[in-house]
């Protein structure tokens, strides 16, 4: 009898901190932060690479329990969080804010250790996230334009973790990542409009499923695109890119593009939702490629 509590409380002490921390999304954000690294890097020092995920991973993962802490009793209103740690009972607001502030100390402490400006890049990703863009969320939909920036700091946090160095090049990536989050998180707003609402987010530009919203978010994976093929030029200092990985960044776009322009078609959930995946799809394979292109030049 006892062998079976353990074995079924266990999982689900597992999959809350999973959840608290945002394990998916911290996981992709190490990943650009990764990919920011072998871009910058002349040679690769695994050490910094295991320290930077682990920094990386702490960041997300305290930036999301603040986020959590904040919007329990919204969370609670919406069927996509209601089922969270917190506001499903699973977890206290005192366990979950000992894991933020650990993970916060344990972040910036990691990521200082490779060099203070990536700690200070890190630091100011959590401080944008849980004290500007979780209280705009429920005022105004400039909170994706301020949602953003912390979003945008991983790709261009590895350059700084491999030069030490703040540029044109870890700038030119903090731009690509942050013009990207515009169609992503307007069609993340889009095809979860409804439960938004239920819990007062304000996330569409226009605060409305309309042409308005479908327009803009066609012009932003426009100004993505453009952003994203800017190295092929040589204007980025060491971030390059050949005209062959230009031309395949090129068309990822378009494909992305195709799905946004879709949106405004049909002004649909599923559209939206389609846009959404499109979009991972481009900034992973984006940046992929990027990293192909530095090493097989």
């Amino acid at each position: 009898m006892g062998k079976t509590i353990t074995s079924t409380a266990r999982p689900s002490l597992i999959s809350d901190f999973k959840e608290i921390t945002k394990i998916r999304l911290s996981v992709s954000v190490v990943f650009s932060s990764l990919a920011g690294y072998l871009l910058g890097v002349e040679t690769v020092n695994y050490q910094t690479l295991i320290l930077l995920a682990l920094g990386g991973y702490f960041m997300v993962g305290a930036s999301n329990a603040f986020n959590q802490i904040i919007e329990k009793d919204l969370d609670a209103l919406m069927k996509r969080t209601k089922n969270r740690p917190i506001p499903s009972g699973r977890m206290s607001v005192s366990t979950a804010f000992v894991i933020a502030c650990v993970f916060t100390i344990l972040g910036i402490a990691i990521l200082y250790v490779i060099n203070p400006k990536t700690a200070m890049f890190g630091a100011i990703s959590i401080f944008l996230y849980t004290c500007a863009y979780t209280p705009l969320k429920t005022k105004t939909p400039l909170a994706v334009f301020v949602g953003a920036i912390p979003g945008a700091i991983p790709f261009m946090l590895g350059w700084v973790a491999a030069t030490n160095d703040f540029g044109i090049e870890p700038g030119t990536l903090f731009a690509i990542q942050f013009f990207w989050q515009f169609p992503h998180f307007w069609a993340i707003g889009w095809f979860l409009f409804d439960d938004y609402k239920k819990g007062g987010f304000f996330m569409l530009p226009t605060g409305k499923q309309d042409k308005g919203t479908a327009v803009q978010t066609i012009m932003y994976t426009v100004w993505t695109i453009l952003v994203s093929i800017v190295p092929v030029f040589g204007f980025t200092g060491r971030l390059c890119l050949t005209p062959v990985s230009a031309i395949v960044v090129f068309l990822l776009g378009l494909g992305m593009l195709y799905y946004a322009i879709q949106l405004y078609k049909k002004m649909t959930v599923v559209a939206a939702r389609q846009l959404m995946l499109a979009s991972v799809s481009y900034i992973t394979l984006l940046q992929i490629v990027y990293v192909l292109d530095k090493f097989l030049r």
